[in-house]
């Protein structure tokens, strides 16, 4: 099971992308689309035309890791391209909901809370 981490920063590519593309293929999508490094501390997000498969590309220390999901039933909630948009920063509790199925601008989810205790 794949769970974002808090501290990586989330790029969502907008608009569907060639499933059959492998690490070299995004990289180049990352490097010369959005012109940002593959290499950095960031997950990369691809979905498929039918949004039913999710890839994740992930630099980690001394090479890629490539992350992949195919829905049996059911599709992702996958923003489109908007006119300029090429990508969308998300945080990894977004992520995580888009992975469970839901929109990444769900009202559903419960805010997210810092406790503070108060010693009296």
């Amino acid at each position: 099971m794949f769970t974002a981490s808090s501290q990586l920063n989330v790029t969502l590519i907008c608009g569907p992308t060639d499933m059959r593309k492998a690490i070299d293929g995004l990289c180049n999508i990352v490097a010369y689309n959005l012109e940002k490094e593959p290499c950095s501390e960031q997950l990369f997000v691809f979905c498929g035309r039918a949004r039913d498969k999710i890839k994740i590309l992930q630099w980690s220390n001394n090479g890629f890791w490539l992350h992949y999901k195919r829905l049996e039933k059911g599709h992702f909630q996958w923003p489109g391209i908007d006119d300029e948009l090429l990508s969308l920063q998300v945080s990894s509790r977004q992520l995580n909901w888009l992975l469970d199925g839901l929109p990444i601008h769900s009202s559903q989810a419960h805010p997210h809370l810092t406790y503070r205790y108060h010693d009296e």
